[in-house]
Formats: C-alpha cells, sequence, structure tokens
C-alpha cells in the first residue's frame, strides 16, 4: 500500500491557538529547515496574517506553499522580539529573510595592557589584555588612525619577541614614528605620559588633551626646554588640524551615518562612521534581500542585525524613513544601554554627510554588479536559462521612449563579458510613423541596427542574445526583422514588466515560446535587469533631450525672412510664440523691421495658411 503524503499545514488553525503576547515565531519546510523568521507584538495576529483571505506577494506565496510547521518562542516585549528575531536570524541564515552577509570580523586599534604598551592593529577575538578601540568600518581606516598615533605619540608597534631581542633603535626610531623603550631611549614616566594622552586621543577627547598639551607646552618653554616645547607645538598643530577635519558641528560626536542603493534586487548598505568627534571611515554591505520590497526594508533589517552585533552610537542617522523605527530605537537603546536616536530629513552638516554617502552606496552597488565574477556568474545564469551552448559573448537591448508619441527614440546598449560597452550605445530618432505605435517604433530601429548585417558590412556585429523590452508584441517585430535580413543564430528575449512594474516580477518570452517568471533570485534576471535597465535610461536621456530641443526651437526660424534680430524682436514685443500667433496682421506691423508683405507671411505662416520653408500659400 502506497504511503499517504502528510497532511497539508493548517495555519489558520493553528494561529488561532496562540496567545496575544509578543514573540518570535520561525517557519520550517518538511525537511526542519528554517524559511524564514520574524517578530510580533501579538503573535496570534501576526501569524494569522499570513493565512487569511488577503492577497500576498509572490515570494510570500512561495514561502507559505513550503511551510509544514511553525515554531514561536514569547518575549517578555517587542523590543525583546526585535533583538531575538536578529540573533536567529544571524545564526540560522533562513531563505526568505533579508540578511547582513558580514563574513569579517571588525578592525580595532589596540592599546596592550604591559609595561611598555603598545599600538597595534587587532581583528578577531579580544584574547590580549589592552585597551580596544572601535569597531572601525575598515581595515583602512584603522591603519590611518595607526599611522597618525605613531607621529604623534612615538609608541612601539613591534611584538614582544622583537621588543626584547633589540640591540639598537630600528628604523621606526630614526624616523621619528617611534621612542625606543627597547634601549632605553626614553623614560618609562615619559612613556606613560604618552599613552595616557593616546588613550585621550582615542576616546575623542581631544579638547581635553588639547588643553593638556598647551599647559605643558608653555611649562616647557617657561623651564627652557625649548626642544620639547616645539615637539608639544607641533603635536598640538597636528591634533588642531586633524579635529578641524573631523568634528562634527564643532563638537566631540558619536554618530552613523547610513544610505541604502538599491538595483533591481540588488542592494548596497554604506555605512559611514564618527567616535569622538573622529571619522572612521566608510564601509559598504551587500545585503542579501531575497527579493525584499523596498530599500527602507532593507535598510531597517541592517540597522536591526547590525547593531545587535556591534555597539550603537548615540545618533544613526539614515536616508529615508523605516518600517518601526521607534520600536528599534527602544531595542537598541536597551540592547546598548545608552539612548540610541534614529535619525531622517537631517540638515545643514549631517544632510551633507548624507549626501556623501548615498552617492558612494550608489558606487559601490555599480562597481560590485560590474565586478568581473559577479559578472561572469550571471552571464553563465543566462546561457543555463537559454539552453545556449556557451556563455554569451555580446548582448543588446532595445528600448523606446515617447510622450505620447512625441521625440520617439530608440536606444541599443551593449554588453560583454566585461560588463557596458559604452562606446557601442546607440539612439535612433524614430520618424514617419503614427505617434504612439511601439510596435512601429521597435522594427524601423532594429531595421536600422540590422541594415549593415543584411548588406554584408564586415564590420557589422551580430549579438548572442537580443533582449527587447516589450512584450509579445515587440518580440514578434524582432523576429520578422531578423528574419527578413537572413540572420539566424541570435536568442531574442522579451521582457515585459512585471504586475505594478516590481523588479523581480519580470516575465522573460524565451526563443522557445515559453514564458517564464524566474524570479528575483535568479542570477540570470538580475543580468537582464542590469542590461534593461540601462537601455531604458539611454533611452529616456535621448528623448528628454530631442524633446527639449523640439520646444526650445522656435518655428520662427524657418520663415523666409525672419532672422536672429527679427525673431528677437518679435518675441520681446509679444512676450513668446503664443504672444505672436494671437495677434494680428496690424499687431505685428508695429514691430520695428517688420514690413507689410513680412506680416501677412509671418501670419499666415503661424495659422499653417502656408508651408514656413517656401512661404506659398498652402491648402486649406
Amino acid at each position: 500500500m502506497a504511503e499517504s503524503s502528510p497532511p497539508a499545514f493548517d495555519g489558520r488553525a493553528f494561529a488561532a491557538s496562540l496567545p496575544q503576547a509578543p514573540g518570535v515565531y520561525r517557519m520550517l519546510d518538511r525537511e526542519g529547515r528554517v524559511l524564514y523568521v520574524g517578530k510580533a507584538r501579538a503573535l496570534r495576529n501576526r501569524v494569522g496574517s499570513y493565512f487569511n483571505a488577503t492577497p500576498k506577494p509572490a515570494r510570500i506565496m512561495a514561502m507559505l506553499a513550503q511551510v509544514a510547521q511553525i515554531e514561536i518562542t514569547v518575549t517578555h516585549s517587542e523590543a525583546d522580539a526585535l533583538l531575538l528575531e536578529n540573533q536567529l536570524i544571524k545564526a540560522l541564515q533562513p531563505r526568505y529573510n533579508v540578511m547582513l552577509r558580514d563574513d569579517k570580523s571588525y578592525p580595532f586599534v589596540l592599546l596592550t595592557r604591559e609595561a611598555w604598551p603598545r599600538l597595534a592593529f587587532h581583528r578577531g577575538p579580544r584574547a590580549l589584555p589592552g585597551r580596544y578601540f572601535g569597531p572601525y568600518p575598515s581595515a583602512a581606516s584603522v591603519r590611518e588612525t595607526l599611522d597618525l598615533m605613531f607621529k604623534l605619540f612615538r609608541l612601539r608597534s613591534c611584538e614582544d619577541s622583537v621588543f626584547k631581542s633589540r640591540s639598537r633603535p630600528c628604523l621606526q626610531y630614526q624616523i621619528g614614528r617611534c621612542s625606543a623603550p627597547c634601549v632605553g631611549r626614553v623614560e618609562a614616566n615619559e612613556y606613560a605620559e604618552a599613552v595616557r594622552r593616546a588613550e585621550l586621543f582615542l576616546e575623542g577627547r581631544s579638547r581635553e588633551l588639547d588643553a593638556e598639551l598647551v599647559s605643558a607646552m608653555q611649562a616647557a618653554s617657561d623651564a627652557l626646554e625649548f626642544e620639547r616645547a616645539a615637539r608639544l607645538r607641533d603635536m598640538i598643530t597636528t591634533i588642531r588640524r586633524v579635529q578641524a577635519r573631523l568634528t562634527m558641528d564643532g563638537r566631540a560626536a558619536d554618530l552613523d551615518v547610513l544610505a541604502v542603493a538599491m538595483q533591481g534586487t540588488s542592494a548596497c548598505v554604506q555605512l559611514l562612521a564618527f567616535r569622538g568627534g573622529r571619522n572612521l571611515g566608510t564601509r559598504a554591505f551587500f545585503p542579501k534581500t531575497n527579493g525584499e520590497d523596498g530599500a527602507d526594508a532593507v535598510l531597517a533589517a541592517f540597522v536591526s542585525q547590525y547593531y545587535v552585533e556591534h555597539p550603537a552610537p548615540a545618533e544613526i542617522v539614515l536616508d529615508r524613513d523605516i518600517p518601526e523605527r521607534a520600536l528599534i530605537e527602544r531595542a537598541l537603546s536597551a540592547h546598548s544601554g545608552h539612548k540610541v536616536q534614529l535619525r531622517v530629513n537631517v540638515r545643514g552638516e549631517r544632510a551633507a554627510y548624507l549626501e556623501l554617502v548615498r552617492r558612494n552606496a550608489q558606487l559601490a552597488l555599480a562597481t560590485e554588479l560590474a565586478s568581473e565574477s559577479a559578472q561572469q556568474a550571471r552571464l553563465e545564469a543566462l546561457r543555463e536559462l537559454l539552453a545556449l551552448p556557451e556563455r554569451p559573448a555580446r548582448i543588446e537591448c532595445f528600448d523606446i521612449s515617447h510622450t505620447l508619441g512625441e521625440a520617439t527614440v530608440a536606444s541599443c546598449v551593449v554588453f560583454d563579458a566585461e560588463g557596458p560597452q559604452r562606446s557601442q550605445y546607440r539612439r535612433y530618432n524614430i520618424h514617419d510613423i503614427a505617434p504612439g505605435d511601439d510596435y512601429a517604433a521597435m522594427r524601423q530601429a532594429l531595421q536600422r541596427r540590422f541594415r549593415p548585417v543584411a548588406d554584408g558590412e564586415p564590420a557589422a556585429l551580430l549579438p548572442d542574445v537580443l533582449l527587447i523590452d516589450g512584450g509579445a508584441g515587440q518580440v514578434a517585430q524582432a523576429r520578422e526583422v531578423l528574419a527578413d535580413a537572413g540572420i539566424t543564430g541570435v536568442a531574442v528575449v522579451g521582457v515585459a514588466k512585471g504586475p505594478e512594474r516590481k523588479p523581480g516580477a519580470e516575465t522573460l518570452l524565451l526563443p522557445d515560446g515559453r514564458e517564464v517568471q524566474p524570479g528575483p533570485a535568479s542570477k540570470a534576471l538580475q543580468l537582464i535587469q542590469q542590461v534593461r535597465d540601462e537601455a531604458h535610461r539611454f533611452a529616456i536621456t535621448g528623448h528628454r533631450g530631442k524633446r527639449q530641443k523640439a520646444r526650445s526651437t522656435s518655428r520662427l526660424e524657418d520663415i523666409p525672412g525672419i532672422g536672429p534680430r527679427r525673431r528677437a524682436a518679435l518675441l520681446r514685443h509679444f512676450g513668446g510664440l503664443q504672444g505672436l500667433k494671437a495677434a494680428s496682421v496690424e499687431e505685428i506691423l508695429n514691430v520695428e523691421g517688420i514690413h507689410r508683405a513680412l506680416a501677412q507671411r509671418l501670419w499666415d505662416s503661424l495659422h499653417g495658411l502656408t508651408d514656413p520653408g517656401s512661404g506659398e500659400p498652402g491648402g486649406r
């Protein structure tokens, strides 16, 4: 007897049994793998919302079809649930959650605790005794800080094995970056004073340090120790220069600035960190979105997960509002032991830093998408999707842009294994078609593109994959043009926008006639989106330029006898073309330099009674 399949999971019945209490729920499939981790203010309501009759996105429906079990954990508060949710996401890495991919521990500046402390770069477990300053967003920012510290305070950087075996000063002493405690070139109390000042600097207490150094410089000067006073003066100058460059709003600030950029379903979150008013640099993160709807949700997930693992500053500036901002503030404040404020719509210096971080996020995302390894992976996925014998070496994409049929422009962009080849982009000004006829526009652009190939020009290139931004009608035009030109071996793919134009929900019309929706996680679709979006951008830019040129070119230029001077006089007298068109012949005669025959010709041209270029009467 055949084994019966297990009964389907009854989500409604399960939700009805849950308490109206805050907590965390985990959705599991039949093999016990965690699909999704979520938090709830009231578990019964939140879990039940998945199984009601309200329409849900395709991503959620696909997840619910796999759910075989739900586990819950009740917490004391919603803030506790948020913290537990992000700890579980980090540990379990569920398929359908937005996840912060963080495969490296963060770098710190280490000041060891020993007789002659040393400054060092540190990453990993904090096993060595000493003070750890950070975390810093990147290794480069740590090295920049250490470089400054060695110049200012001349502390040692060498390992103990080297320190104990020295018999004479090393190069660091010679170039003024170490006081050579290894061979007794500095007194213990003087070295300890330098260590204490280094700690003040790393703690962001630069004003206190500045005042102390000024007093020490004055005391050295009074004692006629001019060499020591000069060193202190140089130290003060350097510290003040650094503070002038790095301090926020003239005061020491603990602050992070965050911005998110998205292209399709790929995302980049850029972090700029200040501690004690000092700029610690930036770092880019590329979270796995799993088709999450918007940038605000991605940023909210990042904030929750990142600051559960890393100390949160008193202020976090965001480039957009995020869901449940007040709840996340409370949770991070409780977790950090101090008040944490999430701010949006900032002004002044913070707004300037926010714009800088936003631009860096966009640049980092573009660089990531264009990286060679990522590009090769997407090309291989596209090869598999289209069943091509090898990876496509050349991809072209066509798009049409117009405004209610005005200034129609077609674009053609080219991608190869290295990414976009902008020198090979082309635009086609479309003419002699009915306004708004996208099929005719696409046909004309393709005919002009492939005419050199049909004519046998040796330099003409063929794409391996031809992407058409549109549905079956546009794809049919492409296939007919290629057939008429006798061109074979080009895989034509239509890219139809999904419902509500949502990225990741596109339908692809494949060369074999199938229609597929690869979904937002598909690397092949991500590549297609990148190429399609670039074609759309290029078409829009061309269309806007053409439309603006058409609107800024006066119809008066085509009328014989109207040169630049008379044109300017007419427009100035009547306040523009509309005022001139409303004027009578007698009123036009009042403009200097206009005689009756010219005024009549002008009036006739503006009212469609003549061909403007000939001055001859036209048919009514």
